[in-house]
């Protein structure tokens, strides 16, 4: 059995690192080069550093804040955020990132996932989901629809088709973030997970809802993920990664050591 991997996510506005709820009210918590450098030398197994403004103000992502935390970190490292074209790609994986996430762009022009996969590889390309829980709705078979710019833009299109769409276009990987949990600290999506990792063969990043080490032991087990993100409960410090692997080693769940 794989590792489980636990995964901080840095968002990032203006340069700064920021954290809110359900995609709004964001408050300044930190430097995302800094904080970068916090994480892997308190254990975190990759990172993922998203420009959360970049998509929707349709400009390019931050390259100097990517080369400077790529400098800084030795384990896995994945950026989005205003990542449009083959070489926007390109740019981020020079810049030292080990792999590129699509959201936006993906959904406007699905075909950058199998450029990006054919280029770079599939184990590259991550494609990030915001999901909305919009109940029954007309083209909405899953219930849940896929929602981009930021959380502002409803899209008509199913969670579930995009996600095994994106897993045929050559996506590696999925990160996959309730809207509906975001920040609120009360667990993950757990119907939305599980439906999503059992009808993927590609892993899942769950994501959006981590409170305590309790959530990730759930969406790793009963949620089927292969990993989890965590931010609010590390940003602020009511837990370090230490004492989340500790807790899901003590469950049987199989984490890297610190």
């Amino acid at each position: 059995m794989l590792s489980k991997r636990i995964i901080p996510c840095l968002d990032v506005r203006e340069g700064k690192t920021t954290k809110g709820i359900k995609f709004k009210n964001n408050v300044e918590i930190g430097d995302p080069v800094e904080m970068a450098k916090f994480y892997y030398e308190a254990g975190a197994d990759e990172l993922v550093f998203y420009d959360i403004t970049a998509s929707h103000e349709k400009r390019d992502i931050m390259i100097d804040v990517v080369r400077k935390v790529a400098q800084t970190i030795f384990i896995p490292f994945s950026v989005g955020g205003g990542i449009r074209t083959l070489e926007d790609m390109r740019a981020v994986l020079l810049a030292g990132a080990e792999k590129v996430s699509v959201n936006s762009a993906a959904v406007k022009n699905p075909d950058i996932i199998s450029q990006g996969a054919r280029a770079f590889g599939n184990q590259c390309v991550v494609l990030g989901m915001d999901v909305k829980h919009v109940g029954q709705k007309t083209g909405i078979p899953s219930g849940y629809e896929i929602v981009i710019n930021g959380g502002r833009t409803f899209m008509g299109m199913d969670a579930l088709e995009w996600a095994q769409k994106g897993q045929a276009l050559g996506a590696g990987e999925i990160c996959l973030n309730s809207i509906d949990a975001d920040g609120t600290k009360d667990g993950y999506e757990m119907a939305l997970t599980r439906m999503i990792s059992e009808n993927v063969n590609i892993p899942v990043i769950a994501s959006g809802g981590a409170g305590t080490p309790e959530h990730l032991a759930d969406v790793l087990t009963r949620g089927r993920a292969d990993a989890a993100l965590i931010a609010s409960m590390v940003h602020f410090g009511t837990y370090t990664i230490e004492e989340i692997k500790a807790f899901l080693s003590g469950k049987d769940i199989k984490v890297r050591k610190s």
